[in-house]
C-alpha cells in the first residue's frame, strides 16, 4: 500500500516487476525498488543481471518493443503500468539508453530542441537552452554540428542535454560512462551532480562503474540474476564485502 503522505511517498515505486523477452526469457524476478523525490538510486549489477532491462520496463519501452512485462509502476502516487513511452514522457519520465542515441543527421541545436517536442511554454525553451550551454559549454561551440559527427563524450553531453530540454521529474540514466575516458566520466559525474544540486532532479542510475555512481548516488540497490539482493545508503554498501570484492576491486 502506498503512503498517502505526499511526503513520504516516493516519486517513483516499482512493485514486483517482472521482464520477459519473447515471451520465454524471463529477465526479471519481482524487482521492488523505489525512488524519492530529489533522490539519486544506484541501480548496480554485472552484465546480464537485469539493470537495462529493469529501465526500459519502467519507462515504457519494452512494452513498446513487444516484451511481456508484468508487475506494478508508480509516479508520485498514480498508476502508470503498461503506459507507453511517449506517454511516460508526456508524465515526466526521460529515459537516456545506453549507447548514445542522437539523431546523427540533425545538427546540435536540433538535437537539443528535439527534446521540448512535448513542451507547450515555448517562451522558457531558449532559457534552458542557454542552460544546457552553461551545463555543457561544448554543445554551444559544436552547436551547427552534425551530431553524428560529435565525439562519444560529446554525444553523451548531448543526449542528457536533450533530456533535460524535457523539463523531466524523474531521469532514467543507463551507463552514461560506456565507452569514456577517465576524464571524460569525472567531468560528466560532475556535471550531472552540478545538475542534481540545481534542479533537485529525481535520478535513477544504471552504471558500472560503481565508484562514480555511489559518489553520486544517496542509496543503492544490488540486482543479480533478475533479483535485487541487496539495497541501503550508497555509503553502507560502499562498505559491503560483496560490493567491495566484485565492483570496487576490493574485499575484506
Amino acid at each position: 500500500m502506498i503512503p498517502t503522505n505526499p511526503i513520504e511517498r516516493p516519486l517513483l515505486d516499482i512493485r514486483q516487476m517482472e521482464a520477459c523477452y519473447q515471451d520465454v526469457i524471463r529477465v526479471l524476478h519481482g524487482v521492488d525498488l523505489h525512488v524519492k523525490k530529489g533522490e539519486c538510486v544506484a541501480l548496480l549489477g554485472a552484465n546480464g543481471a537485469g539493470k537495462t532491462t529493469t529501465l526500459k520496463a519502467i519507462s515504457g519501452m519494452l512494452a513498446d518493443e513487444g516484451s511481456v512485462t508484468a508487475g506494478e509502476v508508480w509516479v508520485d502516487g498514480e498508476n502508470v503500468t503498461g503506459m507507453a513511452a511517449h506517454h511516460m514522457v508526456r508524465n515526466g519520465m526521460m529515459h537516456v539508453l545506453e549507447g548514445r542515441y542522437v539523431f546523427p543527421d540533425l545538427t546540435v541545436h536540433e538535437n537539443l530542441r528535439m527534446g521540448a517536442y512535448t513542451r507547450k511554454d515555448r517562451q522558457n525553451i531558449e532559457a534552458d537552452l542557454e542552460q544546457v550551454f552553461e551545463y555543457f559549454p561544448r554543445l554551444r561551440e559544436r552547436i551547427t554540428v552534425q551530431a553524428g559527427y560529435l565525439s562519444g563524450g560529446e554525444q553523451q553531453m548531448l543526449v542528457i542535454g536533450r533530456a533535460l530540454m524535457a523539463r523531466p521529474r524523474i531521469l532514467l540514466l543507463d551507463e552514461p560512462s560506456m565507452g569514456l575516458a577517465p576524464i571524460l566520466v569525472r567531468e560528466v559525474f560532475e556535471i550531472i551532480h552540478r545538475i542534481r544540486s540545481e534542479q533537485e532532479l529525481t535520478l535513477l542510475l544504471v552504471e558500472q562503474n560503481a565508484v562514480a555512481a555511489l559518489r553520486l548516488a544517496d542509496r543503492a540497490y544490488l540486482i543479480e540474476t533478475g533479483k535485487i539482493v541487496l539495497e541501503g545508503p550508497a555509503d553502507d554498501l560502499k562498505e559491503d564485502p560483496r560490493i567491495q570484492k566484485a565492483y570496487l576491486g576490493g574485499g575484506r
